[in-house]
């Protein structure tokens, strides 16, 4: 232990008090929330990183989800051809890589996976899953079963979740809402979860267990900051109370592979979109900035190179030494929190391979913090998405979802910090090596 590890347990502290400085009304928070997130969060890291069985529990889980990441390539091989062999590994007819390839390579596998979690949905084994974690979170926090219900179904799909509770989104309070939506941008979804293993799996071979570890310690983390944020002051109507889960089952487990492909497909194009019109916007933005940070530096006779992700890096330093960041770090974690704001995590967990390729993160143990506190859609594109997806399904509800957006993503951003600082208590250099020596 270090006195990193220290400063990241009294940064979980921190970051709730960020919150409550901008909490709507201090009066109603509900404390009881914040105990038992806190207890939820340290308890599980506690069992994943040190007890034996947690050790044999996450390393079978980062082994499983890299298994099936290999059925998911055997798909792209055969469509894409060499097109679909990453760097550094050899086809099966003794192909060799031609370099990386975003579109062939690693986003693909989204279709597998989204069938996958389809199909895990129709035989009901999700359904199990997410109702465990609604009833702990309803009876040991005592908020709504409808907010629990969504905040534990993103731990597994993405605005997919809020389908889950359908029927109650138009009569939900506006912490529900705030609270719904901070799940949202504060968790990923699994079948996303799937690029990122594809990106850092080679660098950091237990990347698949962290991240499954980061969506469930994020799911609490989100209702903490969400009631810090937003306390409630009505009356829920599933308040303690179990909600049914809203299910649309397809006729067959055909029809279901079929629909979850199809919507794999839809992810896709609308990742693919997303990323061509977001980098396309920062570059331009960035030439601006740069071109006004040389006539600054001209009037100062200083060199100031600046572009937006730098801008934004400075406001993350401090959140990066209380997530328990080694100093000299500092500034390239808070580069690639800044990154994921405007271009979402996608564009930082490549960036960070890279960097753990290139030696520019020198300490293990940031490397495992960032991988947990990137680990959610907190970013400008997820606000429209999650507001726009769920205003479709309650349109009476648009206005109040518009107004609690801005506060529900800074309760994402806090929510994903936490889950950082909650993974830098636990981690030190030794224990990475160990998680990464393990058989895989």
């Amino acid at each position: 232990m270090s006195i990193y590890n220290l400063i990241s347990f009294l940064g979980i502290f921190c970051l709730m008090f960020v919150a409550w400085i901008f909490s709507k009304n201090r009066r109603n928070i509900n404390w009881r929330v914040v105990f038992w997130t806190v207890a939820l969060q340290l308890s599980f890291a506690l069992f994943i990183f040190y007890i034996p069985v947690g050790l044999f529990l996450f390393n079978w889980i980062n082994s499983a989800v890299v298994k099936i990441l290999s059925f998911a390539n055997e798909g792209i091989y055969f469509v894409f051809g060499p097109l679909a062999i990453p760097p550094g590994v050899t086809g099966p007819a003794g192909e060799k890589s031609i370099g990386f390839i975003l579109a062939f390579q690693a986003l693909p596998s989204l279709i597998f996976f989204s069938s996958l979690m389809a199909l895990l949905y129709y035989v009901g084994i999700l359904q199990k899953i997410v109702k465990a974690f609604a009833y702990v979170f309803t009876h040991l926090m005592r908020i709504s079963g409808a907010e629990s219900l969504c905040t534990s179904s993103n731990i597994v799909v993405g605005i997919e979740s809020t389908l889950t509770i359908r029927p109650y989104i138009g009569e939900m309070t506006h912490s529900e809402l705030c609270t719904i939506l901070t799940a949202g941008m504060a968790t990923i979804a699994s079948t996303i979860m799937a690029i990122y293993v594809g990106f850092l799996y080679h660098e950091f071979p237990a990347i698949a267990g962290h991240l499954v570890s980061a969506s469930i310690l994020s799911a609490p983390a989100a209702i903490v900051m969400s009631k810090l944020l937003y306390p409630e002051d009505q009356h829920p109507i599933t308040l303690g109370k179990e909600a049914d889960v809203h299910y649309e089952k397809a006729s067959s487990w055909v029809e279901t592979i079929i629909k979850g492909s199809q919507e794999g497909v839809k992810m896709l194009v609308g990742i693919v979109a997303l990323l061509l019109a977001l980098l396309g916007l920062l570059a331009m933005v960035n030439w601006a900035i740069a071109g006004l940070g040389q006539k600054i530096g001209l009037l100062l006779n200083v060199s100031l190179d600046l572009s937006l992700q730098k801008i934004l890096s400075f406001i993350y330093y401090p959140f990066s030494f209380l997530m328990g960041v080694p100093w000299q770090d500092i500034p390239k974690v808070s580069i690639l929190l800044g990154e994921r704001t405007i271009v979402t995590e996608l564009v930082s967990y490549q960036h960070l391979a890279q960097y753990i390729r290139d030696g520019q993160i020198v300490d293990p143990r940031s490397v495992v913090v960032v991988s947990y506190a990137l680990c959610g859609f907190s970013h400008i594109a997820s606000l429209a998405i999650f507001v726009g997806g769920i205003s479709a399904l309650a349109p009476n509800r648009a206005k109040d979802l518009s107004a609690l957006g801005f506060r529900a993503l800074f309760a994402a951003t806090l929510a994903c910090l936490m889950t950082g600082a909650v993974a830098g208590i636990f981690t030190t250099a030794g224990q990475v090596t160990i998680l990464n020596s393990l058989p895989h």
